[in-house]
């Protein structure tokens, strides 16, 4: 079943409202720690509210134990530096989708770890969108295909 990974997430609004995403569409979400907020119900409430409850959450302590266990799923990164567009990517079943921190992205070694890129293509000059925006549209746009 599809999921999303969140890598080192910044902001906690922005991880709440992914969680609730992930709970109202029935995707996991996977936390890779250490996150930059202090990781508890009040930082996360406000904007998952009550659907937090509902919410398939799967936290890892890093990045290469998250990886050591993703071993029977396809991972694909959401990333501005791709070349393919996400909308003619064909997501499979297996994949976990990977988005990185708000502030900085993933670290190369991240990046050279995963084998396939995706990006929402955007008007020049512009850096990038939300997170929690860009989730929902390639979410959105791989569980159209799945469906």
């Amino acid at each position: 079943m599809l999921e999303i990974a969140l890598y080192q997430p910044d902001i906690p609004q922005n991880t709440a409202t992914i969680l609730r995403l992930g709970a109202c569409l029935g995707v996991t979400v996977n936390i890779i720690e250490p996150t930059g907020f202090i990781w508890s119900d009040k930082a996360l409430r406000r904007a998952g509210m009550d659907y937090l409850d509902h919410a398939r959450i799967v936290r890892h302590a890093s990045w290469d134990k998250f990886f050591a266990g993703s071993e029977a799923k396809r991972l694909v990164l959401a990333t501005t530096a791709a070349d393919t567009d996400y909308r003619d990517f064909r997501f499979s079943g297996d994949d976990i989708i990977i988005f990185g921190r708000e502030s900085a992205g993933v670290p190369d070694a991240v990046r050279g770890s995963v084998k396939h890129h995706i990006a929402i293509a955007m008007q020049a000059g512009m850096r990038s969108l939300n997170i929690a925006m860009s989730c929902a549209m390639v979410t959105g746009e791989a569980l159209r295909q799945l469906r």
